[in-house]
């Protein structure tokens, strides 16, 4: 799938401080999302207009300090009635062992923080790019949000 990030906003943050380091041109990312492993003190904010349908705003993309796998976290706007539809769609389509994801509704902003393991979605090697790693993401989303409409 083809996502069109043409018009995106992308920062490098320091993960301590959340101070930007850098604000990036959509080139950016053509980088390696090994990027993020050679820069462990660095996450990637990415927010676009692109993002609308998977119901979010934006993707934050950094490497887990403990576990060194690369993870994504995002605010999923979806009712809270749909956890038990999002719990079986991420225990269904996250592969591997030790599969960690975390997903908590904040009733104060109205949306679901979730923070998932890319590197667990179908698809996923470490020689692609932020692009690639953005429409992996974007594509492992769309069921998701096709089956909280279904219910």
């Amino acid at each position: 799938m083809t996502l069109n990030l043409s018009e995106v906003y992308i920062e490098r943050c320091d993960k301590d401080s959340e101070d930007v380091i850098a604000q990036e041109q959509a080139s950016f990312l053509s980088t390696s999302i090994t990027h993020l492993k050679q820069h462990m003190n660095e996450f990637i904010y990415i927010e676009t207009d692109a993002f609308e349908p998977i119901k979010t705003d934006s993707l934050s993309i950094e490497v887990d300090d403990v576990f060194k796998t690369y993870i994504v976290l995002f605010g999923l706007k979806v009712q809270k009635k749909h956890a038990s539809t999002i719990k079986a769609y991420l225990e269904e389509n996250l592969h591997g062992e030790n599969v960690y994801s975390s997903m908590m509704f904040s009733g104060e902003d109205g949306l679901w923080d979730i923070n998932l393991p890319i590197d667990n979605m179908e698809g996923f090697h470490e020689d692609m790019t932020l692009q690639e790693a953005v429409s992996l993401i974007y594509g492992f989303l769309v069921p998701l949000i096709k089956s909280t409409q279904e219910q």
